[in-house]
């Protein structure tokens, strides 16, 4: 059935948690969230001080940070279907424990193995953190709660290394992964302490009754990455995953090149100088946090009145496109042409930051809250798929943009962005008219599959259960004879 358009009204599963554990749980996954984009960026500003200790260039350092995004692609594969609380707790303690290695890291091969295996479990608090917004509150609150939870997710990314800026500024890179791994620890244990489980359907029950390999079986086909991977043959989900991948590269290509393109830019030297111009788009996630959610579920609102009591979860998604089709690109296009012909000063990338910043989190809560509604039964899944695609396009990013702008220059290189961007819009606005009918015949299409499938394997009969014509014809002249 498909639940791509649906009726308003409330649901009795949304109101099992009193209101204050629905936002002491919320301000727990917020925390938890901050964690892993927090430590995919905080290196960045000790960047230099890392080149020096390890005798490298800034480019194997950097691409160190892709290989963080690539990692983070691997568990969203596996943890789609899990329970929520495991697999929070199973996460905090090895990304915890992996933090410790990486501060301790002696060389650089040791750092690129620990601070990748860090990436692993990460991803679970981005995920998992959509999963129990959508299980805890219902279809026109879910943008609110999400843009508190992308509060974390976005603002950390840019004082990330800030904060990192200021501890190399007075001491050596070690401080800023010793932060991360205290950070861990208090999350371990609010999780522990204060996170209810919040799954509607948990998943022992689907075992109930199974037996041997049968359970083992069913086990296994819940961690099938391939679940999550055919999430792509519906082009609503491609789609939304892609354009919240140009936004990811959007954000991911500022953040990694403030350091080699602003401080030259302006003579800057210390890490300390260029750690303030990471808090303007900070700054701007911050703002747009009060705003975006709240935008997103009173275009819902809207348009179920308009519609007197039907609700398609596309509807959210045109509060984000004014801001990804127009003010984001022309925010680059800004930015990046003012730093390649110092042009402005250097208060124009400072406000162009901040307003791309805004305009991120009025389309974020969009795009993660449609994730959890278009497919409820299914909704960790899907979230799942588009956390792919998001953090290929920032390990893309993070490899990339170095060498590009000193091939190409940072003007194109936010050209590129921009258009990109655009292009992406154009795609979330097919699928705000068509998502609906892409939905429904997919699902006719996996359901025909299925049936071919069934028949296909249903035994057949043998020659000695089933009567031949001759058989039959010999029978009836029996019949006629006694008659006579």
């Amino acid at each position: 059935m498909s639940t791509e358009s649906q009726p308003a009204s409330p649901d009795a599963d949304h109101d099992r948690l009193p209101p204050h554990r629905k936002n002491l749980a919320v301000a727990v996954v917020a925390f938890c969230s901050l964690l892993a984009p927090m430590a995919s960026t905080t290196v960045l500003a000790a960047v230099p001080e890392l080149v020096e200790m390890y005798h490298t260039d800034a480019e194997v350092i950097n691409l160190s940070n892709a290989f963080y995004m690539l990692f983070m692609d691997l568990s969203p594969l596996q943890r789609g279907r899990l329970l929520n609380f495991t697999v929070m707790i199973t996460s905090a303690a090895p990304f915890f424990l992996f933090n410790i290695l990486t501060a301790l890291a002696p060389t650089l091969a040791a750092f690129y193995a620990f601070r990748i295996l860090t990436a692993y479990p990460s991803t679970a608090f981005l995920i998992l953190g959509q999963s129990i917004v959508g299980d805890m509150y219902a279809p026109t609150k879910r943008g609110t709660a999400t843009g508190y939870i992308l509060t974390g997710t976005l603002i950390w990314p840019a004082l990330g290394p800030f904060i990192g800026g200021i501890t190399v500024n007075y001491n050596d890179w070690r401080s800023i992964i010793w932060l991360q791994t205290a950070l861990a620890g208090l999350a371990a244990a609010l999780l522990w302490g204060l996170l209810p489980e919040t799954s509607l359907h948990k998943g022992s029950e689907e075992l109930e009754g199974l037996q041997g390999r049968e359970k083992v079986a069913a086990v296994l086909e819940r961690l099938n990455p391939l679940r999550v991977v055919r999430l792509y043959r519906y082009p609503n989900l491609l789609i939304t995953a892609i354009a919240s991948g140009a936004l990811v590269w959007n954000m991911y290509s500022l953040l990694t090149l403030i350091r080699y393109v602003l401080n030259p830019r302006f003579d800057l030297e210390s890490p300390l100088q260029a750690a303030f111009f990471y808090i303007a788009p900070g700054a701007g996630y911050l703002l747009g946090m009060q705003f975006g959610g709240k935008v997103a579920d009173w275009m819902v609102k809207t348009w179920i009145m308009k519609r007197g009591g039907e609700r398609i979860p596309g509807d959210r998604l045109i509060t984000c496109v004014p801001f990804i089709g127009l003010m984001i690109p022309v925010c680059m296009f800004v930015y990046g042409w003012s730093v390649e012909r110092e042009v402005g000063g250097m208060a124009v990338p400072v406000v162009v930051m901040f307003v791309q910043g805004v305009a991120q989190l009025f389309c974020f809560p969009a795009l993660n809250s449609y994730c959890t509604e278009v497919m409820e039964e299914r909704s960790a899944e899907v979230v799942a798929s588009n956390y792919i695609i998001r953090y290929i396009f920032a390990a893309l990013a993070s490899g990339l943009c170095l060498p590009i702008i000193r091939e190409t220059g940072v003007g194109w290189l936010s050209t590129v962005t921009g258009t990109l961007l655009v292009i992406s819009t154009i795609g979330i606005c097919f699928t705000i008219r068509f998502g609906k009918d892409w939905r429904e015949k997919r699902d006719v299409g996996d359901a025909e599959a299925d049936a071919v499938q069934e028949v296909a394997v249903e035994p057949k009969e043998t020659p000695s259960e089933s009567s031949s014509p001759r058989s039959s014809s010999g029978a009836e002249g029996d019949k006629e004879l006694e008659a006579v």
